[in-house]
């Protein structure tokens, strides 16, 4: 297996930076020096047939869809239905966060499934497994879990969130220290609640150089997780929160010196006047690596809606300079997301994205929406349609009720373009007839 982080810095362009390039229109040379660097990633499953995806600096911001069965909803059609739906309104990533069932055929159905790069946290799995055998999760062996995590990488999963930032020392501040709402990173308290029992340092931590062992071996990108990251206004941008972003900036060194892909998981929840902080602080500390924000969410009081919440963070966030979003979807803080709520996360993800990429890109990310404003000003109905980011919403919303000037009913004969065309013509035809 080609390990791209190693190919690059050696000169060579790889067949999937090739790829990738032209997908982005930057050349392949410019992005194997980004690669070679640490500045972006390419993350691609190791299976037949699955499509390279590159996230990093010059790179289209990409959003990532999360599914996954849960101990009250376990469907693996479900899920799959829910992947083949973010795919279509287009999400770059999936990630299946499976907390029951058959793990390891779920994690296989995805990988057979999609073409697209799907990522895990095998800590749920290492986890969750223990329960089912010893129910008690403290006795989570610290082999079992590299074996869960070497297992995942076997497969061909593309990347990988590992909580190596979380620290004993961060936990047991956090036990004196209480937050409002403490660690609500499902992986982080996993994890916190081992390190508590054992008084022994995180695994991922204390054994990070085996970590990239594995991770070089298969090629696999590994995104530091925020196990620390707030779960509410209150608690953004907090001690617990930038003591994990320093240990993770270390370990991104570390991590590049061992030839590994890696990028850096942010918040949360932050209020808009710290999003560009956040965003500028991760980027000066880990040396431009490639910025994964789950979010943000701006507000707490969102509920059924948080999906706009998320957007309007991360069209900010991207803005200044994050690379890749997580979707937030209505069903966040209240229940497993359905079919319709994944369309919606993704949906308003993708447009977070596009508005941030017009601002980092300029005329590469514009170039649909001069075509749209084209469309607009000829009534051509057809292609407005067919360029927007919901094309079937679109189309339902315009044809609910047929308008009986060739505009929308918004306006009918009254309409802009319908007025400016009617004098302009009346102005052509007066001048045609004067010419001799």
């Amino acid at each position: 297996m080609v390990n791209q982080m190693v190919a690059a810095r050696q000169g060579t362009v790889t067949e999937e930076v090739r790829q990738v390039a032209h997908d982005e229109g930057i050349s392949a040379e410019k992005l194997r020096d980004y690669i070679a660097h640490g500045r972006a990633v390419i993350m691609y499953n190791g299976l037949k047939d699955s499509k390279p995806l590159g996230i990093g600096e010059s790179l289209r911001t990409k959003v990532n869809a999360n599914i996954g069965n849960s101990p009250d909803i376990c469907d693996l059609n479900l899920e799959l239905e829910k992947a083949k739906v973010a795919i279509r309104y287009g999400a770059d990533t999936i990630m299946d966060l499976s907390t029951e069932g058959d793990l390891d055929l779920i994690r296989n159905t995805i990988l057979k499934d999609v073409r697209i790069p799907l990522g895990t946290v095998p800590i749920y799995q290492a986890y969750i497994e223990t329960i089912r055998r010893y129910k008690s999760p403290v006795r989570m062996d610290v082999d079992y879990l590299f074996n869960v995590i070497e297992k995942h990488m076997r497969d061909g999963v593309a990347f990988m969130t590992v909580h190596c930032g979380i620290t004993l020392d961060a936990v047991k501040y956090i036990m004196d220290h209480p937050r409002l709402n403490g660690i609500v990173s499902r992986g982080g308290a996993f994890l916190a609640a081992w390190m508590l029992h054992h008084e022994k340092e995180n695994p991922l931590y204390s054994d990070y150089d085996y970590l990239l062992e594995l991770a070089k071996k298969y090629d696999v990108t590994l995104s530091l997780g925020d196990g620390l990251r707030p779960g509410s206004l209150a608690d953004s941008s907090d001690y617990a929160q930038f003591h994990e972003v320093l240990t993770i900036s270390k370990l991104v060194e570390r991590a590049w010196k061992a030839g590994v892909q890696v990028i850096v998981e942010g918040p949360g929840h932050l209020p808009l006047d710290q999003i560009e902080a956040n965003v500028k602080i991760e980027k000066t500390l880990c040396n431009g690596a490639p910025f994964y924000l789950l979010g943000p969410l701006v507000t707490d009081i969102a509920s059924g809606y948080d999906h706009i919440a998320g957007a309007i963070g991360g069209a900010i966030a991207a803005m200044v300079g994050a690379d890749y979003l997580c979707y937030v979807t209505p069903a966040e803080h209240l229940g497993l997301p359905n079919v319709e709520d994944v369309r919606q996360g993704v949906i308003a993800s993708k447009i977070a994205a596009h508005a941030a990429d017009i601002v980092k890109l300029g005329e590469r990310a514009m170039k649909r929406d001069l075509e749209m404003s084209e469309a607009r000003s000829l009534l051509d109905w057809k292609s407005q349609i067919s360029l927007s980011v919901d094309p079937d919403r679109a189309k339902e919303i315009h044809y609910r009720k047929k308008s009986k000037s060739g505009a929308c009913t918004m306006c009918g004969d009254w309409c802009t373009y319908k007025i400016i065309e009617k004098v302009s013509r009346k102005k052509r035809e007066k001048v045609s007839m004067v010419e001799p």
